[in-house]
């Protein structure tokens, strides 16, 4: 249900603004989308997991707050994650 260190320093190094970047929300988005993946995929072969239902739902809401944050600052930057990302709104 987690990522992979791999997969989590891949979508560091394609989401960083700069060299060492860990921490803008380009990338927090990213890896929780990731995560977000993981966990319905994993939801749909264990439909009475509701515990990790739980998480997940926290997750999308974690994703919404940041993607907000970025719509206030910079509304180039906002479309820009959803286009990479392949979000709906």
């Amino acid at each position: 249900m987690s990522i992979t260190a791999e997969k989590k320093e891949e979508l560091i190094k394609e989401f960083a603004r700069k060299e060492g970047d860990t921490g803008s929300p380009e990338v927090q988005v990213a890896i929780i989308s990731e995560r977000i993946t993981n966990l319905t995929d994993h939801l749909k072969t264990h439909k009475k997991d509701f515990h990790s239902r739980r998480g997940l739902l926290m997750l999308v809401g974690q994703r919404r707050r940041l993607l907000d944050y970025v719509k206030g600052k910079e509304v180039a930057r906002y479309e820009e994650i959803i286009k990479r990302l392949g979000l709906r709104r």
